[in-house]
């Protein structure tokens, strides 16, 4: 099918704009294109394609080598001077999220190498790819070591296979684009630091340019060579542009004075690392070559740092959105060469010491980055009255007295002053199922079969080799079927030699043996949050929130999927439905109001009939359950009566209860539960604690 012309998409200048720039300069380094679902992404990516220049390639080469300098480590090579070349269009190659290793780099045919006694190597997509354009659709849900694979090729332009002692490398230089939508998930800060330029994108919100859009669309679908047909004079000229300005692009020069503006305008930016002063003049360079200037100037500059530096600043990954754009604007201010570089600085501010409106307790108090670091350090205004529950146990305090359920004070019930605001989030101990996982979902949180970790064992293969070959099992495997250990092992002495009579047999295909790994997996962690009126006080609530917004930050950390669900009044209620975006769980967080009664059997049932659905959906992810509550039940049924719908489920239940007079509800439901418990002033890492079970580490 004819493809969507790039020039008939309506709007999106950034993204055309850097999708432009890569194709004229691949040094910039790739594109990351965030955007809300039915933005376009995946039509205006495919479409560039169709504007790549064509390639000249060596004839039978499957690494499509460049017969005016051809690769001397290509594996089909070497090719001698003068071989047959022809031309064939630059390629989009698309990477499907559900791509094995094997598949991105290439695989050794270990069974034929076994069998034939030859190493046959089967490329993979970064050959593919080599010369043309490598896109990511859904880049945020890629394995982190598949994105580690694409990135360091991308950035070295070549891909190294090691695998079974042997090595394959060849040349790999592509044009990266990748794709995601942020509510799934964000990739990692380190992965997104790698590519070049990140565009974010939005639908129009202009009801005329949305009615276009509509219209294009309706057009493209009755007759798309047609349509075609109507912009191709535009697709020509914009082919023919990418070309001049390709071309262009060694001859522009870069002067001093915006270099010293480049290195300004990071530093008040307050990147790490070079990888942004670098990538800035790149895509000034190359923006100054799609103008037809031969040198660099201000306006490049500053065009070139909107693309390449807001999403290079050192951020908290729960920060709310919408600080980056600010900032990066105080900083190419500040980037001016006239003004006073002691102004220069990066903002003093920060996510380090304070919560979000930088009123957080001060690191050197006594409950700085604990549990009980609330926005008012710990205590209310008039120092008198403690904020968690290690504090009530502290000599000269009183205890909180929380209201009872149904009389939340005025500033906790549904339109009274807003919600309790959590603290700043500290480091929490790290809760893990126990029991190894069938290896679900790559991550770093609980034990389970994975493709990398340490060694703990062989099995047969199912099917085609899906990783590395366990050797001595496959020795074993062949020494038992009767093969001559002589010619397997040739320093074995006559003792291990067959028998008279048997014939020496090699090592087969059907003798092999694959490595099982033990690592670490993901998991969807469904936090259960007590929002009745016994958790209705303002300082109590504080204490609880920070220590939910401490977990969601070490989900995120983890590559966890969350959910939320809270009960309060007579009901519960699915807050944030299981997802990869933790930012959506902190703004959930941040507007959790209190009150009412505790329907605590409510809350279990919810979370029952959560899990199951997403067993259904995803049978490889386990779910951890999180209850946060002091354990009361005043309203529904005996929480008892749920236990069997959570049957088999890996569960904490973070004790909430405070003062010198405890009940030890939460404790119940945990034996009720089969699950461990946790005292709230114990959740932070290094609280000593032994009150929680040894399910969880």
């Amino acid at each position: 099918m004819t493809p969507y012309p790039f020039s008939a998409v309506v709007g999106l200048d950034d993204l055309r704009l850097a999708l432009l720039l890569t194709a004229v300069s691949p040094a910039v380094g790739g594109v990351l294109v965030r955007g809300e679902k039915g933005t376009a992404k995946s039509t205006v990516v495919r479409a560039l394609a169709a504007l790549l220049p064509e390639v000249d390639v060596v004839r039978g080469c499957r690494f499509a080598c460049d017969p005016a300098a051809t690769d001397p480590g290509c594996p089909d090579g070497p090719h001698e001077a003068g071989a047959p070349h022809g031309h064939r269009p630059a390629t989009l190659v698309e990477l499907p999220v559900g791509a094995t290793e094997d598949r991105v780099v290439g695989t050794l045919d270990i069974q034929r190498a076994l069998a034939d006694g030859v190493k046959a190597y089967e490329p993979g997509l970064l050959a593919a790819a080599h010369r043309g354009a490598l896109y990511v659709d859904e880049v945020n849900l890629l394995p982190d070591h598949l994105v580690d694979l694409l990135l360091d090729a991308a950035a070295m332009g070549r891909a190294h296979v090691e695998r079974d002692g042997v090595s394959v490398k060849h040349a790999a230089r592509f044009l990266l684009v990748g794709t995601m939508n942020p509510e799934e998930g964000e990739p990692r800060p380190q992965l997104v630091d790698r590519f070049g330029l990140v565009v974010t994108v939005a639908a129009p919100r202009d009801a005329t340019q949305r009615a276009e859009v509509v219209r294009r669309r309706l057009a493209y679908e009755a007759g798309p060579d047609e349509f075609a047909q109507r912009f191709a004079a535009a697709e020509a000229e914009l082919a023919a542009r990418i070309l001049a300005a390709r071309a262009a692009v060694p001859a522009v020069r870069l002067p001093d004075a915006e270099l010293d503006r480049i290195a300004r305008v990071c530093l008040a930016y307050g990147v790490d690392g070079m990888r942004a002063d670098i990538v800035v003049a790149r895509c000034a360079v190359a923006l100054a070559a799609w103008h037809g200037r031969d040198q660099v100037t201000a306006e490049e500059v500053r065009d070139a740092a909107r693309l390449a530096l807001p999403h290079r600043r050192r951020r908290d990954p729960l920060d709310p959105p919408g600080t980056d754009e600010q900032r990066l604007e105080e900083a190419l201010d500040q980037g001016d060469p006239d003004d006073d570089p002691d102004d220069t600085g990066p903002d003093d501010t920060g996510p380090d010491d304070t919560g979000p409106d930088d009123a957080g307790p001060d690191d050197a108090g006594p409950d700085g980055g604990g549990p009980g670091g609330g926005p008012d350090g710990g205590r209310d205004q008039s120092g008198t009255g403690p904020s968690s529950p290690a504090d009530a146990s502290h000599p000269g305090t009183q205890p909180e007295t929380a209201p009872a359920d149904g009389q939340a004070p005025a500033d906790a019930r549904v339109g009274g002053a807003a919600p309790a605001q959590a603290g700043s989030a500290y480091r929490p101990r790290t809760l893990r199922i126990a029991a190894r996982g069938e290896g679900g979902h790559a991550g770093r949180r609980s034990p389970a079969l994975a493709r990398r970790g340490r060694v703990v064992g062989s099995r047969i293969p199912r099917g085609k080799l899906a990783g590395a070959a366990h050797l001595p099992a496959t020795l074993r495997a062949a020494i038992h079927r009767g093969a001559c250990a002589q010619d397997l092992l040739p320093d074995a002495g006559p003792a291990v030699r067959p028998p008279a009579g048997r014939r020496p047999r090699v090592v087969q295909p059907r003798d092999l043996r694959e490595a099982v790994h033990v690592g670490r997996e993901a998991n969807l962690v469904l936090f259960v949050v007590d929002a009745s009126g016994s958790m209705a006080a303002r300082r109590r609530m504080t204490v609880v929130k920070t220590a939910v917004l401490s977990l969601l930050r070490d989900a995120y950390q983890r590559r966890d999927r969350v959910g939320m669900i809270t009960f309060r009044g007579a009901a519960a209620e699915q807050v944030l439905p299981p997802t990869s975006s933790h930012e959506v769980g902190v703004l959930r967080l941040a507007g959790l109001r209190t009150g009412g009664r505790t329907p605590l059997a409510a809350g279990l049932r919810a979370a029952a009939a959560t899990i199951a659905t997403e067993r259904r959906r995803d049978p490889r992810r386990r779910p951890l359950l999180i209850i946060v509550t002091d354990g009361r039940a005043t309203s529904g049924p005996d929480p008892a009566t749920v236990a069997p719908a959570l049957a088999g489920v890996a569960a904490v239940v973070v004790d909430c209860e405070s003062g010198p007079v405890r009940l030890g509800l939460a404790g119940r439901l945990a034996a009720a539960l089969d699950a461990d418990v946790m005292p709230l002033d114990a959740l932070a890492a290094g609280v000593a604690s032994t009150s929680y079970a040894r399910r969880v580490a």
